[in-house]
């Protein structure tokens, strides 16, 4: 399967010019299977949703997710500051063109340092797409940072985790580090979309990447550019690594208590 990230440069609360910038760098690999935009791909990361997100049954920048998924016969994912049922939701759409099925993940672990708590109602289940046969464990943003949260379990198995971010240049370290640790520790690819460019908060450098089950960068996207980055997923590879190196057998299990 081709997985392609697709790290953009976002125009704050303009969803008509953030989908052109997507238009534009979707044609540099137009015959890939799964695309992946970065967390609030349309507004950028308002942690006040007022008068940015939009209302889910008029959204223009899903709209355009299910319109171009169709059109491309492939799947697209990212999340989006959404007002729905009375709530505020970083909700982080996957849209499957093959078969016009929508699912998402609501963010659970809202990033209260940035007040985004405040306003938005977070999720409390998880979310993981089967699509053309490989597994796709939804997470965003500050979700990294809380392994348990993502840990591969009997409940929800997995072969791919999908992190879609606005991780700004100041902790650029800890996107690093923590993209691939989820990956080891769960022997799993690791697809990373973050940002580029700069808002009225940070300045972003993006290092979106697609990590291996053992840590080693796959495919990168330039720093600090607009830019996409593209790798075929290994289903097979995959089941070997796991079958040769039995962590996932030999883990802990537990319980997650949710607050």
């Amino acid at each position: 399967m081709k997985v392609t990230i697709l790290q953009t440069d976002i125009e704050w609360g303009n969803p008509q010019e953030n989908i052109v910038r997507v238009e534009r760098l979707v044609a540099q690999e137009p015959d890939s299977d799964l695309y992946v935009l970065p967390e609030m791909w349309s507004t950028g990361f308002a942690t006040d949703p007022h008068g940015i997100a939009e209302e889910e049954i008029s959204s223009i920048a899903l709209q355009w997710m299910k319109t171009k998924a169709n059109e491309l016969h492939c799947a697209i994912c990212g999340s989006l500051a959404i007002h729905v049922d009375g709530n505020y939701r970083n909700r982080h759409y996957f849209v499957d063109g093959r078969n016009g099925m929508v699912q998402y993940y609501d963010k659970h672990h809202l990033f209260s340092y940035g007040h985004e708590d405040q306003y938005y109602t977070p999720g409390d289940s998880h979310t993981v797409v089967v699509y053309e046969g490989f597994r796709f464990l939804l997470v965003t943003c500050y979700d990294l940072r809380f392994p348990v949260w993502s840990r591969y379990n009997a409940q929800y198995p997995y072969d791919a985790i999908i992190c879609v971010a606005n991780w700004p240049e100041s902790r650029q370290n800890a996107w690093q580090i923590l993209t691939r640790s989820r990956a080891i520790e769960n022997q799993a690819y690791l697809i990373g979309c973050n940002r580029v460019g700069n808002d009225c908060y940070n300045h972003y450098r993006g290092c979106s990447a697609i990590i291996s089950p053992i840590g080693k960068t796959l495919a990168k996207c330039k720093v600090n550019e607009q830019d996409c980055a593209s790798f075929l997923l290994d289903f097979e590879s995959l089941n070997q690594k796991r079958t040769k190196f039995k962590v996932l057998e030999e883990r802990d299990v537990f319980k997650i208590s949710k607050h």
